[in-house]
């Protein structure tokens, strides 16, 4: 669902209109619930990915905030291997096999095509990528207290508003 569509038209007054008449203790479900919805309505199956960098910086957030010295260091660069690991596979993998092909057409290796990924680029992945790596870094910065609250952090990462649009936000603010 784009920000231009008919389906987007609907959305949105139907959300605001929710939010604004459920009770302050439930509006981060409802806000959850419908960034998912917006986020599903594209490729439903990318949830699961989401949901895994989710459920990884989560948890890498919480371990960062226990942990002292070197072992706090190696959570978060697990949490940016994984985020940027994944960015990497679905944004620039075919990009970097068709220059690995073309440059060993160029020296004689190969005349046999590196395998493409037939897939779509999950919409918005730049921005949870990076919205997830500030608040990891935050956390590591001391900056942030790890969030305790799973669906709070969860829509931390996936608000739909912020989705294409941005700003990339501080956990803090």
């Amino acid at each position: 669902m784009l920000f231009n569509s008919f389906e987007f038209l609907l959305f949105f007054p139907i959300v605001t209109i929710l939010y604004f008449l459920l009770p302050h203790s439930f509006r981060w479900l409802l806000m959850l619930v419908a960034s998912c919805m917006f986020y599903m309505a594209f490729v439903p199956v990318y949830i699961l990915i989401l949901g895994a960098t989710i459920v990884v910086d989560y948890i890498a957030g919480i371990l960062i905030e226990e942990a002292k010295g070197e072992k706090k260091r190696l959570f978060l660069i697990f949490s940016i291997v994984a985020n940027v690991g994944v960015l990497a596979v679905f944004k620039y993998y075919n990009f970097f096999i068709e220059n690995v092909d073309q440059f060993l057409i160029s020296l004689h290796i190969s005349t046999h095509p590196l395998p493409f990924l037939e897939i779509l680029l999950p919409i918005g992945l730049s921005f949870h990528t990076f919205q997830a790596m500030s608040y990891t870094i935050e956390v590591y910065r001391e900056n942030q207290k790890a969030e305790r609250h799973f669906g709070i952090y969860a829509l931390y990462v996936m608000f739909y508003p912020q989705l294409v649009a941005g700003p990339i936000e501080r956990p803090q603010n």
